[in-house]
């Protein structure tokens, strides 16, 4: 009374309890029930009471305690009971109210409900005895319970994610699909009609169950077309669809309002609930691998972690766990093990028998497990449980001790197996039962009254075990008996009447022990919760689908099952389920039989509506079917040839070859159609199959296909780039096709481009990384047409985005013109590369000033094109060219600099094809004109050098704003035409040597210190060995012009601007210069000392004192590595001299100079067959003696360089002519009053005239002293090796070339000339007064030494040669002042004296009575006027 507010609702209480007490009314059990029976209408009258109330119930009702009470005591009582009635009437009213009780009282009963799915109506679906009504009508029920998104996901999350409770929703599934799939029908016998209307029904619920999954999901589902949902009414698309289709809304939303506003009763996390079923899953693999093998079982249980390892843990888990098998713990507890016994033994010790009589502790003891039939184990049992029946009931007076209790225990299980065993035939008396049992009380007898109380219960009630839902596998025992016989209608009423009867008996119970269980209904909110519900169901119910499309058709068959399909690949994609996705799209594919190998004949109508769904999926779901869309495409690419073939038009073949069939098989029959041989075979088999054909011309399918196309703009950025590469992929199966190529994709590629034009750049430059491939791969096709159509596509494409522009340090405008560079590259056919040139001329006529990333990929298809031997291709790309470089250079260069490079290299290739020399000429003209643009517009390239790095996309090194005109203006055009000078013959690449030249000349004021030393490494490129032409003849017109014309040019240009180069390249200059003289060539050595003397001569005079340091020092390297020693120590057979030896690193050398090798006294004849150097290439000892003799000329070369430098060219030359006039000559100086100061003036005039054009004045006493060393070393080995006849002679013998015998008169007389005249200039300069002590010792040291070698000498050639050399000696010691000359007198006087008496020539017989005619004016022999008259 206290918990009702008002009388009412206590009236409406026991109203209420009453009907439900009404209800459970046994009915008349003798025959079939009477309709008109007292009890069989209260009872349908009380039940149809009950379901108004519940259908009409109010706040109050569904929120008290007492009426949630009431339903759990007294009404789910009363369904447990009715529904399971035979009663199709009483059967009905139940699932009414039960549905009723779902929908507004689950939060409350979730017990009770599993109990009713578990129990009741799936266990009448799956029993094969119950009649065909009470299936279709519990259908009919789940039909509205799937119909109920939150109802489904709420028995997914509180029943097969609860660990204790049973899988509904996974057994509802399993149970749905059998009979969808009609797999039932058979065992329950159903007629035709109604198997198939109960497939339908199957098919209804396991669609909605989708359509439930996708409508709770819906929030997350992003329609590319704003469509809330597939086939919405009211929506455009939708509607497209359906009519698509031919039929309605294929995705409705369910009404459920009673079910989404509720608030949560648990904690609604999908991650928990999604662990709670693994975990799950785990528990009943262990519970069925125990049913099996127990201790494999508890093995599995406790190494997942869920079973505790201890003997009171595992007795606890069997007696809370419901699903173990009875008789499996029975077993097990028995054994004699000691960790079984252990179990056995907490099992008994957790049971509490306090207060309880003995039978039914007895009860309580076993109604937890079977007993094992072995009577060891019995008896183990019996004596632990008498033993714990002792020790909680102390008081009990009854038994002495609990060997009695045992005993007693042990002959109760006797009698009841004896009472109720139907094999048992004679049955235990009482009396017999009481007689057994005397004397087990401590030898006592029990009680008389007592054992026959025990008998009477015993004979009333079995000892049963708990009650459970029995296993699936004891449900299905009378299916088995039906399928082996024939079952007459009236067997199959008993078997259902006898299954009903225990099943309402096991449900009541059920229901009594939950009846006040309270248990938290968790009330689904998250949509996280479909992924794994989908996950369980997708694979039957794929199979169920392609089971009804395969089997039936039936409109109604297939069409939910396309219904369904949609649904599953919507939900698979709205949770990015990739496997499952590709299963249901592929499966719906394969039924449209466009892709599969079949007859064309066999396509029917279900075939056409699959090509329909699957164009819709296409059109709503594009934005999530990833890679699937390959599966599409190819079915709408063999869609569009059916569709020609329906119409009878011909579809347009492109055969590269002759018209002769690919002996390959076709992928489908489809692609081996031939519409004139089938013509010609049979012109009605043609239009039949036209007939099949003519459903896929229909407008809906034509609209839909083109739609998918059209669509595409709206798709996400993901999904877009999907769709284009499936699209390329499908379009190179039609292209791959040998005998029938198609372009229908290829098509359908250029006109989704133009559709998805308007894209952000960011998503097309994803597009066009898989289009370009694409284009890249057809236009390199073999098939012409195939390839044509590519190109001109490409430029089409491309002419629309080169009008939208392109912002600077943008790089699209490259991405997209790539095609054009890789088919220029890659297709070898010569039409195909001239329209790919027309097309990119064309673009750059009509769009040069909205080019610009661009330029780069043009300039690198013009670079291809410069290297082709096609006049029409080399022309137009070098026109093209040339116009950009005149025209778009002047007006949008800085759309252009970040390119400059590339239009640098392109003419650079122009220039170096070798079969247009005209346009080799223009190219580097307009090279030249390029490096007017650097000169003019260096702030632009600063400007663009900043991000050109970035721009392009490669790996760089960032350049310091100062070097940026360098590195991207001056640099490629120097480098370039290096290249130039490398590569072309020799008109191109002299006009390319004159040009850069005249470029570092013209602008090279503007370069910086360390560009320059860039630059001179490109230069230096040109005497690289690995650049050289590989014959002998080019390699030998390479050295006489390119490589000597470099040299000179080279040291023009560094006299030009020494000032900025002597401090960065002087070293380096240097180095190559000695590296020239190494070679093994004459002219290239002659150069690099020409070139040196040139170079000192010209900027001597600003060179400082370290500068000539290191000058000196260079000469005095070159001397010292360049003397021929090998000639002193060559025997017959050497060979091995390491400086004569090959040198990969000496292989350049120079031409013929005017200079030649041979003159007078050299070391060959004078025979001018002679005067070429040997071929480098002959045997070894040719190249030793061919490295000897460059080495000898370089000698030469050197003391040359020496003496002009000091003295400037030809003043020696001049002085030995004016020695030998003077020594021809008898007239004396003109008499003065003086006459040693006058001549003391006339030397230190000469003295002074000489050095003001050498660069004598510029040196100090060590550089002067170094190189006298230098010349000495060199006189002194020419010395060694003239005096050795014997050597000689075996060089000459050897083969060492020329008529006489080898010598060096040459390098042995001009040395010590050159020392000499360098030694007298020193002594008579004053300001090297303060060494001049020493400058006299080596100078009169010289002089004695070549005075005492002059008198040794017997050949009189050899003196001929020292002629000019002795004139030299006696001519500057008679200019010298009487006080030094007193000196060198005295010095040298001996062997003066001894000249006298050899035989020489008359002009040193002159100079000698010169001598003594001033040694004796000087020591006053004789007075001067006797000298003048002598003279005279």
């Amino acid at each position: 009374m206290t918990s009702f507010t008002s009388v009412l609702q206590m009236d409406a209480f026991l109203v209420f309890r009453s009907l439900c007490k009404l209800s459970m009314k046994p009915l008349n059990t003798d025959g079939p029930p009477d309709p008109k029976s007292h009890e069989l209408r209260s009872k349908i009258l009380s039940l149809q009471l009950l379901l108004q109330i519940l259908q009409n119930a109010g706040p109050v009702f569904k929120s008290n305690e007492m009426f949630i009470s009431a339903i759990k005591q007294y009404l789910c009582v009363a369904l447990s009971k009715n529904g399971a009635s035979s009663v199709p009437e009483v059967f009905e009213l139940s699932l009414s109210i039960f549905l009723i009780l779902l929908a507004n009282f689950k939060q409350h009963l979730k017990r009770q409900i599993e109990v009713f799915f578990k129990d009741i109506f799936l266990f009448i679906l799956e029993t094969a005895s119950s009649s065909f009504e009470h299936k279709w009508m519990v259908v009919q029920a789940l039909t509205k319970v799937c119909a109920d998104a939150q109802c489904v996901v709420d028995i997914y999350v509180n029943y097969d994610c609860d660990l204790g409770l049973a899988n509904i929703f996974e057994r509802l599934i399993t149970d749905l699909t059998k009979i969808a799939q009609g797999q039932q029908a058979v065992v329950y016998g159903a007629t035709p009609a109604q198997e198939h209307n109960i497939r339908l029904k199957g098919l209804e619920c396991i669609v909605s169950i989708l359509k439930c999954m996708v409508e709770w999901s819906n929030d997350l589902y992003v329609n590319p077309h704003q469509q809330s949902n597939l086939g919405n009414e009211g929506m455009p698309v939708s509607a497209d669809l359906d009519t698509d289709s031919g039929k309605g809304s294929t995705m409705a939303s369910y009404n459920s309002a009673n079910s989404l506003n509720e608030p949560p009763a648990a904690l609604d996390s999908p991650e928990q609930f999604e662990e709670l079923k693994q975990k799950k899953e785990i528990i009943v693999a262990g519970i069925e691998l125990f049913n099996k093998k127990a201790k494999k079982g508890i093995a599995f249980l406790q190494e997942h972690g869920l079973l505790g390892t201890t003997a009171e843990e595992i007795a606890t888990f069997f007696q809370t766990e419901e699903r173990l098998d009875k008789t499996v713990i029975g077993d097990f507890m028995g054994e004699n093990d000691k960790f079984n016994k252990e179990v056995m033994y907490s099992y008994v010790d957790l049971l509490d028998f306090d207060g309880i009589a003995f039978v039914p502790a007895l009860r309580k003891f076993l109604e937890g497990f079977r007993l094992p039939g072995e009577a060891q184990k019995i008896d183990r049992l019996m004596e632990k449980f008498a033993a714990r029946y002792c020790q909680c009931n102390l008081s009990e007076s009854v038994f002495a001790s609990a060997d009695a209790a045992y005993v007693l225990a042990y002959s109760i299980i006797m009698l009841a197996t004896d009472l109720h065993s139907p094999q048992v035939k004679n049955k235990m008396t009482k009396e017999q039962y009481i007689k057994m049992n005397r004397g087990i009380n401590d030898s006592k007898d029990l009680p008389e009254q007592y054992l026959s109380d025990i008998y009477d219960e015993m004979a009333m009630n079995e000892i049963q075990l708990k009650p459970t839902s029995a296993p699936l596998s004891n449900k299905h025992g009378s299916s088995a008996n039906l399928q082996g016989s024939t079952v007459t209608p009236k067997q199959r009423k008993t078997m259902f009447d006898t299954e009903m009867q225990h099943m309402t008996s096991v449900a009541k119970a059920l229901m009594e022990s939950v009846s006040h269980a309270k248990i938290e209904f968790t009330s689904a909110k998250h949509h996280e919760h479909v992924r794994p519900m989908f996950k369980m169901v997708w694979t039957p119910f794929l199979a169920s689908f392609s089971i009804g499309l395969q089997n039936s058709d039936d409109p109604q068959m297939f069409e939910p099952c396309l219904d369904g399909m949609r649904c599953a690949i919507r939900i698979a994609c709205i949770f990015r389920m990739e496997l499952e996705r590709d299963a249901y799209v592929q499966a719906l594919a394969r039924f449209t039989l466009l892709t599969a190998n079949s007859p064309l004949t066999e396509m029917k109508t279900k075939n056409i509506e699959t090509i329909k769904a699957l164009i819709s999926v296409a059109h709503t779901d594009g934005n999530y079917l990833g890679h699937t869309w390959l599966e599409v495409l190819k079915c709408i690419s063999q869609l569009e040839l059916a569709q020609l073939i329906g119409t009878g038009v011909k579809y347009n073949v492109h055969n590269s070859g002759s018209k002769a069939k690919d002996k390959r098989t076709a992928h489908h029959l489809i692609e081996s159609f031939d519409a004139e041989l089938l013509t010609r075979a049979d012109s009605k088999k043609l239009a039949s199959l036209q007939g099949q054909m003519i459903e896929t011309s229909s407008q809906s399918v034509v609209v839909a296909m083109d739609r998918v196309f059209t669509g595409s703009v709206k798709l996400d950025g993901d999904a877009i780039v999907d769709f284009v590469t499936a699209l390329c992929a499908v379009s190179m199966d039609e292209l791959s096709n040998g005998s029938h190529p198609r372009m229908f994709s290829l098509q359908k590629i250029v006109e989704i481009s133009y559709y998805n034009m308007g894209r952000i750049r960011l998503q097309w430059s994803r597009i066009w990384a898989v289009l370009g491939e694409h284009f890249n791969k057809v236009g390199c096709i073999q098939n012409e047409d195939v390839a044509f159509f590519a190109v001109d596509s490409l430029r089409q494409l491309s002419m629309k985005f080169l009008e939208k522009g392109e912002f600077a340090n943008f790089r699209f405008q490259k991405d997209f013109l790539r095609p054009f560079e890789h088919i220029m590259k890659k297709n070898r056919s010569i039409s195909i590369r001239d329209m790919v040139v027309q097309c990119v001329s064309q673009m750059v006529q009509a769009q040069m000033a909205n080019i610009r990333s661009g330029w780069k990929n043009i300039f690198s298809v013009f670079h291809l094109a410069a290297s082709e031997n096609e006049e029409t291709i080399v022309s137009l790309a070098f026109q093209t060219t040339g116009n950009i470089v005149s025209k778009v250079f002047e007006q949008y260069f800085d759309a252009v600099v970040g390119s400059f490079q590339d239009a640098v290299k392109c003419l650079s290739e122009f220039s170096c094809n070798i079969s247009f020399p005209d346009t080799s000429m223009e190219a580097i003209r307009l090279i030249r004109a390029c490096a007017k643009i650097v000169a003019e517009k260096p702030k632009l390239f600063r400007e663009a050098g900043a991000t050109h790095g970035a721009e392009q996309g490669e790996t760089h090194v960032p350049v310091k704003e100062g070097d940026r005109v360098w590195v991207k203006g001056w640099f490629p055009v120097l480098f370039e035409l290096s290249c130039i000078i490398s590569r072309c013959k020799m008109d191109v690449r002299t006009r390319g040597l004159t040009v850069m030249f005249e470029i570092m000349k013209r602008y090279g004021e503007d370069f910086e210190r360390h560009w320059w030393k860039d630059l001179f490494r490109i230069i230096f490129r040109i005497f690289d060995n690995m650049k050289l032409p590989e014959q002998q003849s080019e390699k030998t017109e390479w050295m006489t012009t390119t490589c000597n014309h470099a040299l000179y040019a080279i040291v023009d240009v560094f006299t030009q601007y020494y000032s900025v180069l002597q401090d960065v390249l002087l070293s380096d200059l240097y180095e190559q210069l000695y590296w020239c003289v190494q070679q093994d060539n004459e002219q290239l050595a002659r150069s690099g000392t020409n070139c040196l003397e040139n170079l000192v001569i010209s900027n001597g005079a600003k060179f400082s004192s370290g500068v000539w340091d290191e000058t000196c020092q260079c000469i005095v390297k070159i001397f010292q590595t360049t003397l021929p020693q090998h000639l002193l120590t060559w025997a017959p057979g050497d060979v091995s001299d390491s400086a004569a030896a090959d040198n990969p690193n000496r292989a350049l050398g120079r031409s013929e100079s005017s200079q030649s090798v041979v003159s007078q006294g050299s070391i060959l004849s004078q025979d001018p067959a002679n005067q070429k150097i040997p071929n480098m290439k002959v045997h070894t000892q040719d190249k030793l003696f061919s490295s000897l003799l460059i080495k000898c000329i370089v000698q030469l070369e050197l003391i040359q360089t020496i003496d002009n430098v000091i003295f400037y060219p030809t003043t020696s030359k001049k002085d030995d002519h004016d020695n030998i006039l003077a020594a021809q000559s008898n007239t004396s100086a003109p008499p003065s009053s003086d006459p040693a100061d006058a001549r003391l003036k006339t030397h230190s005039d000469s003295i002074s005239s000489v050095n003001e054009q050498g660069m004598y004045s510029y040196l100090n006493e060590q550089q002067l002293f170094l190189l006298v060393d230098c010349l000495v070393e060199s006189h002194r080995f020419a010395v060694r090796f003239n005096a050795d006849h014997e050597q000689r002679n075996a060089l000459w013998k050897a083969g060492f070339k020329g008529k006489a015998k080898p010598n060096l008169l040459k390098q042995e007389t001009q040395s010590l000339a050159c020392a000499l005249r360098i030694l007298f200039s020193m002594y008579s300069d004053e300001s090297m007064a303060s060494c001049k002590e020493k400058i006299e010792t080596r100078l009169t040291e010289l002089c004695s030494e070549a005075l005492l070698y002059y008198l040794a000498l017997s050949n009189d050639g050899h003196r001929d040669a020292w002629r000019e050399l002795m004139l030299l000696i006696f001519n500057r010691i008679l200019k010298f002042p009487d006080t030094e000359f007193q000196l060198h007198a005295a010095a040298h006087y001996a062997a003066v004296c001894d000249l006298i008496s050899a035989d020489i020539k008359m002009e040193l017989r002159v100079m000698l009575r010169k001598f003594f005619s001033r040694l004796g004016l000087v020591y006053e022999i004789i007075p001067s006027a006797v000298t003048v008259a002598a003279d005279t």
